[in-house]
């Protein structure tokens, strides 16, 4: 049997089967430690298992299934720290209402609630949130430059559920049942291999497809613009807001990450310029109204002083975010 040691750290990563949760647990465990305690036992809850990589490590256990069925176990193993990733992304939330509500708030209050019945203050508990609870209407606009204190007025579902579930994350820290921090990721590019179902899936397609030698589509505009972050500075973000001392972090309020604001078109000339005349033209646009207006939405110009006093930056220019894929992906 295992006994815990309070110099230790037991970590959930949930969604730690994916991209950013693998990309996570990897980090993690080449660091060994969080906040200066070494990481005894990963554990990641996903619908698939993690990358074979990653579940060799001895650390490592999978804990495979829907997140929502898992929740009331994985709630009593008296975790130290959660990083709650696991989500259903737009496009899928905006075609399913139902799809959206189970998988982001029902889970996520599932969750809260397992980990509040073991008591003791609960886990420090790190939600990744998005950009998309920022939005406006015709009575409330979005101001040119998101700031901080900005109010968050969604238009999407997707939008709407995360919002949802920062609220809760909020209430339950100040109820003393979590620590809870969350996070609002910008548009992370460019993702490894097959396209996902969200709407932003194409701002990792119409670079990755034609560096591998295939064509994209682009769905929108060459005037679109979007916030975007590489999957390097994400990943600070998140360790940072984990491991961030109270008096530094600040208040329950949501965390903006620094994005990168950058158009279609100003991707396109960095591949140009990476790759060649021949792989932006490997780009086709063929407009899809209901992207386009999902996409047309979203905020693209952030502040995000707050993050920014943690050290947080974001990426210099899209051609360094085009290169470290390159150098990763070994092309």
């Amino acid at each position: 049997m295992t006994i815990d040691n309070p110099n230790t750290m037991k970590v959930l990563i949930t969604g730690g089967g994916g991209f950013l949760g693998a990309r996570l647990a990897r980090t993690i465990l080449q660091r060994g430690h969080l906040s200066g305690r070494p990481v005894r036992e990963l554990v990641l809850a996903d619908l698939v298992p993690p990358p074979p990589d990653v579940a060799s490590d001895e650390r490592v256990r999978a804990a495979t299934g829907a997140l929502i069925d898992q929740a009331k176990t994985l709630g009593q193993e008296n975790f130290d720290l959660v990083f709650h990733l696991a989500a259903a992304v737009s496009a899928e939330c905006e075609a399913n209402l139902d799809l959206g509500l189970r998988s982001n708030v029902d889970t996520t209050r599932a969750l809260l609630d397992a980990l509040r019945e073991v008591g003791g203050g609960g886990p420090r508990f790190v939600f990744s949130s998005s950009v998309a609870v920022f939005g406006g209407d015709v009575d409330l606009p979005m101001p040119r430059v998101i700031h901080d204190d900005t109010l968050p007025v969604p238009q999407s579902s997707y939008g709407v559920q995360k919002f949802i579930c920062e609220q809760l994350v909020a209430d339950y820290t100040r109820r003393g049942l979590i620590d809870g921090r969350s996070v609002r990721l910008m548009t992370v590019t460019v993702r490894p291999g097959r396209p996902n179902a969200a709407a932003s899936g194409f701002l990792s397609s119409i670079v990755r497809e034609p560096l591998n030698g295939q064509q994209a589509v682009c769905p929108v505009a060459p005037e679109t613009a979007a916030a975007v972050a590489s999957p390097q500075r994400t990943i600070e973000g998140l360790l940072k807001a984990a491991e961030a001392t109270p008096d530094a972090w600040g208040g329950a309020t949501a965390l903006t990450l620094p994005g990168l604001t950058v158009s279609v078109s100003e991707m396109l000339d960095a591949l140009e310029v990476v790759a060649g005349r021949a792989a932006r033209e490997r780009v086709r646009f063929e407009k899809n109204e209901t992207i386009a207006k999902m996409v047309g939405g979203w905020a693209f110009a952030f502040e995000s002083a707050r993050a920014r006093s943690l050290g947080l930056a974001a990426d210099p220019d899209f051609i360094s975010i085009i290169r470290q894929f390159q150098k990763e992906q070994g092309l």
